[in-house]
């Protein structure tokens, strides 16, 4: 009798991510092993083979690799020499650190773009608080400062407004170095955006690629809201332009996984790219219920190599709403209401304690036209984030 193998893929934190992609796993017959720094995070509630250990440590993020037949990540905070060390010491990274770097730091991200003529905003690397000031006064204010490494979902992102506010970046920088990354301040023009627009790719490492319909996305305290797909009052001549734009940048930097295109969308229709993510993002968990398939398993699919599956949408419309921490505490309680009143709606909870603000679930509504499909997703997010009267 023929044996059945079964391969092993290893994910490095244990965040909603990690979980999500876990449950790819499960229909492909493939083994998930995690490294997570708390035995309680996300996905090691859900996870049989779970290492506890932090990402940031040596000997741990070897030992943990060693164990899997390919090494993915639910984060991108691994430090890239780790990355790195990983690689020489012959083990499959998927997205290998060439790629990822470009995740981790802005400023390496911003050189790549300029040098391979993708849209920038003007920017600036700044050494000193004098160098933003004139930078400020260069492009005018308010400028956008970020933190090289370590921000996200808002965080080391500063607007400032004028000269008196330039030493908060530096400020944040210094809390977040640690003597193996340099943390750097970019500058960048702010841009008067129409609208944030996520265009989400996977590409394998035989070269095939996917493009999920370009998404917008609505942001708020920098932190991701909703997403609506594909992006309303956007011609499928210009749908696939972002795709291809999205699909070259993914090829150029030989991404193995999923790649996540952040644009902001000028008044006249032109975009620069904002940030990349080379991970499963937020602004396409829309896809568990709203494609043929999810980004998870396709990320899945082509860190194993496997042939991609269709990114193609399930509906006319999918609405996506974070649940955000507020005052309801029993989540699965609050089902209830929100299952009575909308039999169809999709639900993802993170198994997270609450917090305020703290991304603890998502819903997702698929319909006919953008306005009520939106309504029911707003209304059942809220209603899970404790505005009960919504």
């Amino acid at each position: 009798m023929k044996l059945v193998t079964s391969y092993t893929i290893g994910i490095i934190g244990g965040g909603q991510l990690a979980r999500m992609m876990h449950q790819a796993a499960i229909g492909l017959g493939v083994r998930t092993r995690l490294l997570a720094s708390d035995p309680d995070e996300s996905a090691a509630q859900v996870m049989s083979d779970v290492v506890v250990g932090s990402h940031l440590d040596h000997d741990a993020v070897m030992d943990f690799a060693a164990g899997c037949d390919v090494v993915t990540f639910d984060h991108e905070h691994v430090p890239t020499v780790l990355v790195e060390e990983m690689e020489q010491a012959g083990y499959a990274i998927r997205p290998g650190s060439a790629a990822m770097v470009h995740a981790q730091d802005k400023v390496v991200m911003r050189e790549f773009m300029a040098k391979e003529g993708f849209p920038n905003p003007a920017w600036k690397v700044c050494e000193t608080p004098a160098d933003l000031v004139a930078f400020g006064e260069e492009h005018g204010w308010p400028v956008i400062a970020k933190t090289s490494r370590g921000g996200y979902d808002g965080k080391g992102v500063f607007k400032i407004a004028g000269p008196d506010g330039v030493g908060e970046p530096f400020e944040a920088a210094g809390g977040l170095a640690d003597g193996k990354q340099p943390i750097r301040i970019l500058a960048e023009e702010f841009v008067d955006f129409r609208r944030e627009l996520s265009a989400v790719v996977v590409r394998s490492p035989s070269g095939q690629g996917a493009a999920y319909p370009v998404s917008e996305t609505i942001q708020r305290h920098g932190v991701c809201a909703e997403t609506i797909s594909p992006a309303p009052d956007m011609s499928s001549q210009r749908q696939v332009e972002l795709q291809t734009l999205a699909l070259d940048i993914a090829g150029r930097l030989d991404v193995v996984g999923v790649l996540a295109v952040e644009l902001m969308e000028r008044e006249d229709g032109s975009v620069v790219i904002n940030e990349l993510a080379t991970r499963p993002h937020n602004t396409a968990h829309w896809t568990i219920d709203g494609a043929q398939t999810s980004q998870f398993e396709n990320h899945l699919r082509a860190v194993l190599d496997l042939p991609l599956g269709s990114p193609a949408l399930t509906a006319p419309v999918v609405v996506m709403a974070n649940v955000l921490g507020g005052s309801e505490e029993d989540l699965t309680g609050a089902l209830q209401h929100c299952f009575a009143r909308d039999p169809e709606l999709r639900v993802e909870l993170y198994g997270k304690s609450v917090r305020p603000g703290r991304k603890v679930g998502h819903v997702t509504c698929l319909g006919d036209d953008v306005e009520t499909t939106r309504r029911r997703a707003r209304h059942a997010a809220a209603y899970l984030m404790g505005e009960h009267d919504a």
